[in-house]
């Protein structure tokens, strides 16, 4: 199966995306039956196009080498990819642009128009579900498309296929987690007397923080993924307004080495409980779960009615688990539509 696929944003998760099917081509061919074929690029310069497709190597390299889509070969000047997607086949939108909170542009006009018009999503980036999940889910239902967000919450760790595929009749009583590896990162070498400024750059070089670091430290990105999850999962129809937050921003030294010294951890932890939302600074039991979550790690902890407490982590440094999340969510998405089209 040839699926014509536009990436757009060409930031590090989508590098690494398109070296994951570099070098797992012949798996996903040979286990899945399926294959990606890169027509249409984008990002800050505009767009570009090749019905025949971009070979994905060289995408990288020219990235890689400042290069950006206005330089390529189907440059379409003052065009943007929602008119590439009135006027060229595509099946699937791998969608990483830059978070923006305030219009969740450009890629909540994106996936409109993409899901309108029967083009199916990935995302990882969080604006548009953050503020738009109930309508564009609508719009998915409509057309038929499939949106797929996986990538949207911890990276590779699968907190929302966990709610919605293996808590069959389950409720959700409570949750908390740490949904931020940059903020937990910066946090634990703070603790070491590492200074904030310089942890923060570690981040940034290594592609993990967002292109806007306050996200991360204020525990807007934190809050994000709660709202996707709230919705989601949670049976909740909830916005970023419904979520009390508080950054790591004002936390010294000082309160680290306090919190220590009462054998506890100051982590930014994300909380459901009581139907309420918050994201705040916590000093956690050294013997809790989540206190344990160090450096690069996310974490989950998950209260059910009938499948016990859960507790899921993850390490994750660079962008790699992002980008393979978005693979399995395209996988999954043809894959089904193979079996139902069989039946």
């Amino acid at each position: 199966m040839m699926i014509k696929t536009a990436l757009v944003g060409l930031g590090s998760v989508n590098k690494n995306l398109l070296t994951i099917l570099i070098n797992k081509q012949e798996r996903l061919q040979r286990d899945h039956g399926i294959c990606f074929q890169i027509v249409c690029v984008s990002d800050s310069s505009g767009v570009a196009v090749d019905p025949d497709g971009f070979e994905a190597q060289m995408i990288i390299d020219r990235k890689n080498a400042g290069e950006r889509a206005s330089s390529f070969k189907g440059f379409r000047k003052g065009a943007s990819v929602e008119n590439v997607l009135e006027d060229t086949k595509i099946d699937l939108v791998f969608e990483a642009s830059p978070v923006d909170l305030q219009t969740g542009q450009p890629g909540l006009g994106i996936t409109r128009t993409a899901l309108a018009k029967g083009i199916s999503v990935v995302l990882a980036n969080k604006g548009p579900v953050t503020l738009a999940y109930e309508e564009l889910k609508n719009l998915a239902r409509g057309s038929g498309a499939a949106l797929e967000m996986s990538a949207t919450v911890c990276g590779g760790l699968p907190v929302l296929n966990i709610g919605r595929r293996d808590l069959i009749a389950g409720d959700i009583s409570k949750l908390k987690g740490i949904f931020n590896s940059t903020s937990n990162f910066i946090l634990d070498e703070m603790a070491t007397g590492r200074s904030y400024d310089d942890a923060l750059a570690e981040a940034q070089e290594r592609g993990i923080a967002e292109a806007d670091p306050s996200l991360d430290v204020g525990g807007w990105d934190t809050a994000n993924k709660l709202v996707i999850i709230a919705n989601a999962i949670l049976g909740q129809t909830v916005t970023l307004k419904d979520v009390d937050v508080t950054g790591i921003e004002n936390i010294t030294e000082d309160d680290l080495k306090n919190a220590r010294a009462d054998n506890k951890q100051i982590k930014l932890v994300a909380t459901y409980e009581n139907n309420k939302l918050s994201v705040a600074p916590i000093a956690l039991p050294q013997e809790s779960f989540l206190a344990h979550c160090t450096g690069w790690e996310m974490a989950v902890e998950l209260h059910t009615d009938i499948y016990g407490i859960m507790y899921h982590k993850l390490w994750e440094r660079e962008p790699v688990p992002t980008a393979a999340s978005m693979l399995r969510d395209a996988v999954n998405i043809f894959e089904d539509r193979a079996r139902k089209a069989s039946l």
